[in-house]
């Protein structure tokens, strides 16, 4: 039944970002299916451990974990972290990320390099770290969370975009070099979801922008939106699907 591929009990899974917004939807709806899951989190512990509470009350474990993926040793960090207290790491979900909207004539060297450390090089770092005991079980799922920006580039984000472009093709090499291992490797990137980032302030879009940046559906998508295909692409329902970036977006990449 399909309700069995969905579940993940007995699986341990860490969700970078995972103490609010997406990150957090996406480590509810795993522990809902019967993962443990640890919590990460950047600045915000307190935050993190209510999560970590919540994920609680489906009877599985949690814990939360620090780490600004930004800083050099961070994957060593979270890694040993992670694996010290669970002991294993089946479903590595890559979704903390960082954003500095400025136009494109006013980014900085420093903008540039905090926003490629802590959204591709930390993703490849973390894959290096995990993959290989995923690979040792014959059996892990990796899922990196990118954004619509892939395909439709906001103006006042061209780095931010071009680290998930980046993200997205790292994940189309690793998942042709894991597939015969029983890991897959995916990218799941949302359109406009509503989450604290989008009420931070952008610089302001040209009309004839904006237009071509609308949403088909015409609304805002929900964390949860995001969250339901996370659980199907790190489960069993998503055993024969890799190196795929898949776009929950309201036809907004169209």
């Amino acid at each position: 039944m399909i309700r069995d591929l969905l579940n993940v009990a007995g699986k341990n899974a860490l969700v970078t970002g995972s103490s609010q917004g997406i990150g957090k939807a996406i480590a509810l709806a795993l522990a809902e299916f019967g993962a443990n899951v640890l919590v990460h989190y950047r600045s915000d512990e307190k935050d993190a451990q209510t999560v970590a509470d919540e994920i609680q009350a489906f009877g599985v474990k949690s814990g939360t974990v620090g780490a600004d993926l930004s800083e050099p040793k961070a994957a060593d960090d979270l890694f040993q972290r992670a694996t010290e207290q669970f002991r294993e790491i089946d479903i590595l979900v890559i979704n903390a990320s960082v954003q500095f909207p400025k136009d494109w004539d006013d980014t900085t060297a420093d903008d540039f390099d905090k926003q490629v450390n802590a959204n591709w090089k930390s993703t490849l770092l973390l894959m290096q770290r995990f993959a290989p005991a995923m690979t040792e079980r014959n059996w892990g799922r990796i899922l990196t969370i990118g954004s619509v920006q892939e395909l439709k580039p906001h103006p006042a984000m061209i780095v931010y975009a071009g680290t998930k472009a980046a993200v997205a093709n790292t994940v189309r090499n690793l998942a042709l070099q894991l597939a015969r291992n029983g890991v897959t490797v995916n990218n799941l990137s949302p359109g406009v979801i509503n989450t604290p980032r989008t009420d931070e302030p952008t610089p302001a879009i040209p009309e004839h922008i904006s237009q071509r940046m609308s949403i088909p559906i015409d609304s805002e998508g929900q964390p949860d939106d995001i969250a339901a295909m996370a659980v199907i692409l790190c489960s069993n329902a998503g055993r024969y699907v890799t190196g795929q970036t898949i776009f929950v977006d309201g036809g907004m990449g169209l």
